[in-house]
Parts: C-alpha cells; sequence; structure tokens
C-alpha cells in the first residue's frame, strides 16, 4: 500500500479528527505516518522495484503437478531460459505462474510447462480458476507402470524367461520415470537439482548394476508418492479456491420494467440488480427497496444472519433468506470485498514465513553437498580396498535418494496454507506466513475501547447547565460538532435531533489535539472537549468537580462546553461494552495470552469501569495519540510481545507499532484490509481466540514437521551403511515422510472456530 493511500486512510476528514482526538487518540502528525509506512512498505532494490512492475502486467496460470517448493525453482529457470520470457516468477503455495513475455501463446506456454513435468492452464488475472488443470496423464502412467511391476514380480515365482521379466520392469521404469526423467533433463539444463534428479540417476544406477526389480520399485513408488503429494497439496490450495465458488456467475439486471440474465462481468457500477429469495448476492452494493435476512457467514464468518432494510451494504456470495431485494451495484465483479479477500488471502500464501524462507536456504545447500557425498562413497572406499564398486555403488545410490528434503522443504508452506485457508473460511484474513508465526507467538493483545471493546455507539446520559439554559448549550455543542462523524460527536448529534435543537451559524472550526475542538459562534470562540482543555485555559472546574467526579466514576465520558472564560455546561457520554467482547476475553486468557491491556483517551472512571466489565486485566487511560504508541512500546520494552487490535484506520500508528497490528471489520472497510497484517471481517471478537489458537497449532505443527522429516532423514542414513536400507526401503522412507508431513499439516484445514 502506497504511503499516499495509508493517509487518506487515516486522515480522510478534517473534522472527524477535531472531534475524535478526545475519545480515540487519533494521531493527525506526519511522524506516526511515517512509522506506519516504514512497517509497510518492503524495502526494494532497483531489480526488484523492475521485477515488480514487470509483474504487474504478468499472465498467470495454474500449474497442476508441483509437490515441493524445488519443483516451482526448477519450472521457474526453465522458463526463463526461453528467449521469449522477460520474467516469471513461480509460487509452490499457491500452485501458480505469473509470466511476462513477448510471442509465446498460451499452448507454446502450457507446452513448455508440460516439458519441464508439470500441467498448466491459463488464468484471468486477479481471478480464481473453476476449471482447473488435471494431472490425468501423471494418474495413466502410475497405474500402467505399477501393473507392469506387478506382472514382473508374480513372474518370478513362475517359470516365466528371466528376459521376459526384465523386459516388464524396464518398461516398469520406462512408463513410470518417463515424466521424471523428462522433467530431471530440464532441471539440469537450467542448472538446478531436484528431487526429479535424484530419483532419475537412482533408477539408472539401478538398471546399470542389474538390480531391475528394485529400479522398477523405485519409478513406481516415486510415482505413486508424487501423485499422492500432488492430489493432498491440491486440496490445502482448493480451500481458497472454493470461495470463488460463492459468487453466481450471472445476476438478474433490471432493464426498464423487465429483468435480463447477464454474466456479472457485464454488469456496471449504478446498475440495479434484482437479489430473489434464497439466491447468492452476485455483487456488492446498496439496498434501494426491501428487507431481508442476510447470511454473510462466507465474507465475515458471522454465523447469525443479519437483518437488512433501505440503506444498508450487501456483499457478493451473502445469501439473501427471505425478502426480495433490489440493490444498486456499488463495485464491479473484480472489486467486491470477496474478490478482494481471495485476492488478499493468495497473496498471504505467497510470503514465506521467516522458517520456511530458513528451511528453503538450508535446502538450497543441503541437496548439492549430498550429492557431492553420495559421489564420494561411490569412488573412494572401492579405491581403497573397502569393499567392491558395485556395494558402494549401491550405497551411494542410497544416500541420493534419502538425499532428497523434500518433506523438510514441504513441512512449513503446507500448514502455513492450511492455516490461513482455515481463517479465511471463519471470517479471519491473516496477510502472510510471517504473521502467522507472529500471532502464535503473542503473550499480550491490547484492545483499543472505542468501537473495538465497547459498541462505538456512544448515548448521551445526562446533560448539566444552568437552569433555561439547557438549549443554547446543546445548540452551541452542536454547532461545534456538526462537522464531526466521531462516535462522540454523533452521540450530542442525535441528542439534539430528538430535541429538535438546530445549530447555530458557525465558523472557524479548528481543532485540539487530542483534547476538543472549537468554533466561531456570534464573533465568539466556543469550546466542547475534556475538563484538562478548560483548565489549561485557566478556568476553574471547581463548580463542577463533584458532578465531574461523579460521571465519570460511573463510566461517563465528560464534554465540557464554554469559553476561555467560563463553562456553559457538561454534557456526559457512555458507551455499552459489546456483548461478545467478556466471552473473547475469556478465551483469550484460555487461549495462554498472559495479558489483556485497553487503551483509551477517555477518563480513568471510565476505563476501570469498562476494563473491569469486560475483564480486562490493565489499561491506560487519558492517552493522547502519541500516548497509544508510548503504551505499546511500554509493553514491549517490558518483554512481551503485543498485539494490537483496533479499527484500522484512527489506530494506523499504534497497530504499526505492535509486533502484530490487527483490524476489526475489515469486510466493509478497504483501508483495515490493507493496513493491519491481520484482519477481523466481521466487528466480532470471537474470532480472535480462534485466530491465536490456529496460529498456535500450526506453529506446533511445523515444528513436528521439522523434526520428524530431520529424525527420518538422520535413520535412513544411519541405516544405510550397515546395510540395513535397501533403494525401495529409501524411496519408501522419503515419499512416506513427505505424505505424513502433508496429512499432518492437513490437520489445520479441519480445525473448528
Amino acid at each position: 500500500m502506497s504511503a499516499d493511500k495509508n493517509k487518506g486512510a487515516c486522515c480522510n476528514d478534517h473534522h472527524h479528527c477535531s472531534a475524535g482526538n478526545r475519545a480515540a487518540g487519533h494521531e493527525h502528525k506526519s511522524d506516526s505516518h511515517k512509522s506506519h509506512e516504514m512497517k509497510l512498505l518492503p524495502v526494494m532494490g532497483a531489480e526488484e522495484a523492475v521485477a515488480a512492475a514487470d509483474l504487474s502486467r504478468a499472465a498467470v496460470y495454474r500449474i497442476v503437478g508441483m509437490d515441493c517448493s524445488s519443483c516451482a525453482k526448477s519450472l521457474e529457470k526453465h522458463m526463463k531460459s526461453l528467449a521469449a520470457v522477460q520474467n516469471v516468477v513461480v509460487n509452490f503455495s499457491t500452485g501458480k505462474m505469473q509470466i511476462v513475455q513477448e510471442g509465446l501463446s498460451d499452448e507454446s506456454i502450457v507446452s513448455e510447462v508440460s516439458k519441464a513435468g508439470y500441467a498448466a492452464s491459463p488464468l484471468a488475472r486477479g481471478k480464481s480458476s473453476k476449471a482447473e488443470a488435471k494431472d490425468s496423464m501423471g494418474t495413466r502412467l502410475a497405474v500402467i507402470s505399477g501393473v507392469l511391476l506387478a506382472l514382473g514380480f508374480l513372474g518370478s515365482f513362475t517359470s516365466f524367461p528371466e528376459l521376459l521379466l526384465t523386459v516388464c520392469y524396464a518398461l516398469c521404469m520406462i512408463i513410470g520415470g518417463y515424466r521424471p526423467a523428462r522433467s530431471a533433463f530440464y532441471a539440469i539444463k537450467s542448472g538446478s537439482l531436484d528431487m526429479n534428479v535424484l530419483m532419475t540417476v537412482a533408477a539408472i544406477g539401478a538398471a546399470l548394476i542389474g538390480e531391475w526389480l528394485e529400479g522398477a520399485t523405485v519409478v513406481w513408488l516415486f510415482a505413486i508418492g508424487n501423485w499422492l503429494q500432488t492430489n493432498s497439496i491440491e486440496k490445502t490450495r482448493d480451500s481458497i479456491r472454493t470461495l470463488m465458488d460463492l459468487t453466481p456467475a450471472e445476476a438478474w439486471v433490471k432493464k426498464g420494467e423487465s429483468m435480463v440474465r447477464l454474466p456479472v462481468e457485464n454488469v456496471g457500477v449504478g446498475d440495479i440488480i434484482v437479489v430473489k429469495p434464497g439466491e447468492k448476492v452476485p455483487l456488492d452494493g446498496e439496498i434501494l427497496f426491501g428487507t431481508s435476512s442476510i447470511n454473510q457467514a462466507p465474507i465475515t464468518g458471522e454465523s447469525i444472519p443479519v437483518d437488512k432494510q433501505s440503506g444498508d451494504t450487501v456483499f457478493a456470495g451473502s445469501v439473501n433468506e427471505s425478502g426480495s431485494l433490489e440493490v444498486k451495484v456499488t463495485r464491479l465483479v473484480e472489486d467486491t470485498a470477496i474478490a478482494k479477500i481471495i485476492h488478499l488471502v493468495e497473496e498471504a500464501q505467497e510470503k514465506k514465513a521467516p522458517t520456511q524462507a530458513f528451511v528453503d536456504k538450508f535446502a538450497a545447500w543441503y541437496t548439492p553437498i549430498v550429492l557431492v557425498l553420495a559421489l564420494l562413497v561411490i569412488v573412494f572406499p572401492p579405491l581403497l580396498g573397502w569393499g567392491t564398486w558395485g556395494e558402494w555403488f549401491y550405497k551411494g545410490l542410497e544416500l541420493l535418494v534419502v538425499a532428497c528434503p523434500c518433506a523438510l522443504v514441504i513441512s512449513t508452506p503446507v500448514a502455513i496454507v492450511s492455516a490461513i485457508g482455515n481463517a479465511a473460511r471463519n471470517g479471519v484474513l491473516i496477510k502472510g506466513g510471517a504473521f502467522l508465526e507472529k500471532a502464535g507467538a503473542i503473550n499480550a493483545i491490547a484492545f483499543d475501547k472505542t468501537g473495538t471493546l465497547t459498541q462505538g455507539k456512544p448515548q448521551v446520559s445526562q446533560m448539566l447547565a444552568a437552569p433555561g439554559k439547557e438549549d443554547e448549550v446543546l445548540a452551541i455543542a452542536r454547532t461545534i460538532e456538526e462537522h464531526s462523524r466521531h462516535p462522540i460527536a454523533q452521540a450530542i448529534l442525535t441528542y439534539a435531533d430528538e430535541r429538535k435543537i438546530a445549530p447555530l451559524a458557525g465558523q472557524d472550526f479548528g481543532v485540539i489535539v487530542g483534547k476538543g475542538a472549537e468554533a466561531r459562534i456570534g464573533g465568539e470562540s466556543y469550546y466542547a472537549g475534556k475538563p484538562a482543555l478548560f483548565e489549561e485555559m485557566g478556568i476553574s472546574l471547581a463548580a463542577w468537580s463533584e458532578q465531574i467526579a461523579s460521571l465519570q466514576n460511573e463510566g461517563n465520558t465528560i464534554v465540557m462546553v464554554g469559553t476561555s472564560q467560563s463553562i456553559l455546561g457538561l454534557i456526559a457520554v457512555s458507551d455499552t461494552i459489546r456483548d461478545i467482547s467478556v466471552g473473547a476475553i475469556s478465551k483469550l486468557k484460555a487461549a495462554g495470552i498472559q495479558e489483556i491491556i485497553m487503551l483509551t483517551g477517555d477518563n480513568a472512571g471510565t476505563a476501570a469501569k469498562v476494563a473491569s466489565q469486560a475483564g480486562v486485566s490493565r489499561y491506560f487511560a487519558e492517552l493522547l495519540p502519541e500516548d497509544k504508541v508510548a503504551a505499546i512500546q511500554k509493553l514491549q520494552q517490558e518483554g512481551k510481545t503485543v498485539a494490537m487490535v483496533g479499527d484500522g484506520i484512527n489506530d494506523a500508528p499504534a497497530l504499526a507499532t505492535a509486533d502484530l497490528g490487527i483490524a476489526m471489520g475489515g469486510a466493509g472497510t478497504d483501508a483495515a484490509m490493507e493496513t493491519a497484517d491481520v484482519v477481523l471481517m466481521a466487528d466480532n471478537l470471537e474470532k480472535l481466540p480462534h485466530t491465536v489458537n490456529i496460529s498456535r497449532k500450526a506453529l506446533q505443527i511445523i515444528q513436528q514437521n521439522i523434526w520428524f522429516s530431520i529424525v527420518i532423514k538422520l535413520l535412513a542414513l544411519v541405516l544405510i551403511f550397515p546395510g540395513w536400507l535397501t533403494l525401495w526401503l529409501a524411496v519408501l522412507s522419503d515419499t512416506g515422510a513427505a505424505l505424513i508431513v502433508i496429512l499432518n499439516s492437513m490437520r489445520l484445514l479441519r480445525m473448528k472456530s
């Protein structure tokens, strides 16, 4: 996200900032934005910037058949070797290839991908494909190879000629090993060493020393293992692609008095669509006519349908459960909330976690080193007279197979994709593996009070003024707050509307950062703000101190109204705590979060009351905008890993300072989706414990996978030299370990909220 865009999100309304500073602690200084920008914008070198620019015009292809990140690297190198290709990025986690080229048709690109051993199908940029490429050829080759292996093995117990058995094994190796051998050729040609290279060398080596049965078994097990791994990984990728099926392909569009069925791509902003009972909403829009109950679970994760009426917003993919609706389209199909969610989640899946980046770097060095060791094992012992060439050649082949780091490399990305997919289906957008790891490591969560722990819709609870002057004071307060959209200002406006108090003629509206606002009315300056604002102007609050203390102790926020010489009146505003806040905080504590903190610009009395009701263990009250950032830094200095939960706009500096920024209400707020590291798509704190739990479970599974992969490798290596490990057992240990790691990671898909 660009800095300018972020600034627009944070300071989109001058008057909103003015009144909002009192309770929300809104930062209005450029420095705060700088700190936020530093977190949002990665530092790119010139080459990276050019690459990013190139990929903005890239064609996108779905790739089927990759079973670990080394496959992606091999394919990437192969495609880069083509003269027509200017830039290409292949991502294993999402199974996509982005390519910038000139002169190649879709058929040519699909053919080149096929040469490297994978299947490809073109995608419209920014969309998921419902008709995916299928790797049916790989299935057929594995089955035929298995039949030939079985014929040869069973024939060995009969009087079949030895030559015929060898032919069966050789055909099994040729048919089952054709694709791995072809992939190995292009991998070597592009300077890569992947599993296909190691397996092809092992199979050819087995044939050279006459171990036909073992070579055929190696090839068949490898083919079956690849098929199982590929299909399992595709299921994890489908966890996001199925979101695309939530939106209907067509919509009923009003044309005069009639209705026409049109593809959603042909429906424009401003068109009127009709959504009948039981149908899915095809595009984001605003209800013009009708009332209904809308199930928004696919977008926000809310389990209870929401009542909607004229003027309310509906999202594409939600289900109209009762009445017929006429909806004015507000976003094109590619700009809908669910389209943005899918795009952001797929981007998140492509971002490597620190653990994954480390494992990938390790694997890049590990494979060539083991290949050299295998050559040394084959050559040196026989030269030193420690055994026969055939014996050590066989051990070297075993070492090659065992060397493949496939299970280790796959241990992290599949777990991350599964966890992010699960969270997305539950209405939580985690924007990358790094943030998933951070979410699993947090031990303290700081909440903004207004609109997060509380409803964010305060009401005027009491007004005090001189007898007969209430309407005059309320009119002055309304005039000062007229241009603000902050909840406290809105509460005062609503209160005035209910009493039919009109605003006065005001001018020279001003901001007093973090304390209040001012305006000139009838040639005199009037102020509305915290009691501290009037104390700074030298006005005594002695006459009001008893009422202020009493109201604050009851949990009210105080707005004083007056001039620079005197106080005219007092307005008490209170906010009610969300019903779900107490339950969510209780579940967070049960999940192992050590400290729950509340940050607020309100007075200590209000903060203490809300903290007590919500079950918050600690609070910081009367915070100016910069104080929220300081509070987060104080918690970090105490050794805590801190998450900050806010609205994604007013709390931007604190969200940026925290180790993990969590924004609420992303489904209706573009800025929230772009600003934070984690977004709760509905204003629902109950999703937060699930986010923490699935992140911690993901970290546990990643650690389990890594240690399991390492232990299996070490065990297999130890068994090679006594001669207890056969070549086919080496293959089985490698593919088996990879499958176990994948299945272990896929448990995250089934984890319930």
